[in-house]
């Protein structure tokens, strides 16, 4: 862990977990499918509360939910959804439980339609880094985050999409002042 450098503003430099991510992980292009269920789920889970909170709960949910493994998320039942909303190690929300699960069977179709949920993605970003700091959400959020719920996807708001966007580095975003920042 590298110290006396200047982070992002938002990164809590007393959390390891979050300098970690910070340093290793936001911002930088990750497009394996795996990856991109993964995140979406992390980040859907984010809503209405800090990414720290959901970050912190990381290695829980995983363990919740299978490794993220999306033909198991799909098949849940009530069996699992209750065994879910008893588990203290992860947010217990049972809207945000039940938007997984559909969620999981809409990614699906969508990587049965394009081959994959990057190549969905790439429609339109059209593979190229976007470079901006000091947003919540753009013209592309908006346009994903209407067409995800467009196919039935819930909480996947334009803040909740663009956060998103950061974590897989189709949207780079560190500060001016942060050692990880390229000229731009």
């Amino acid at each position: 862990m590298k110290k006396d450098i200047i982070r992002c503003k938002w990164c809590n430099l007393k959390n390891p977990l979050y300098i970690k991510y910070h340093d290793e992980e936001w911002c930088k292009p990750n497009f394996d499918e795996h990856y991109l269920f993964e995140m979406l789920i992390l980040e859907s889970f984010q809503a209405g509360l800090s990414w720290e909170c959901v970050l912190n709960k990381r290695e829980a949910f995983r363990k919740a939910f299978d490794n993220f493994d999306i033909e198991k998320i799909s098949n849940y039942n009530d069996k699992k959804i209750e065994e879910l909303l008893k588990n203290e190690k992860i947010i217990r929300n049972k809207l945000k439980i039940n938007a997984t699960i559909n969620n999981s069977k809409i990614f699906k179709s969508i990587q049965k339609e394009y081959g994959s949920f990057n190549n969905y993605l790439k429609t339109f970003t059209k593979d190229i880094t976007i470079y901006e700091i000091d947003k919540a959400t753009s013209e592309l959020s908006d346009t994903i985050s209407k067409d995800l719920i467009k196919r039935g996807m819930k909480f996947v708001g334009s803040t909740i999409i663009y956060s998103y966007l950061q974590a897989i580095g189709a949207i780079y975003s560190h500060d001016k002042e942060c050692f990880m920042n390229k000229k731009f």
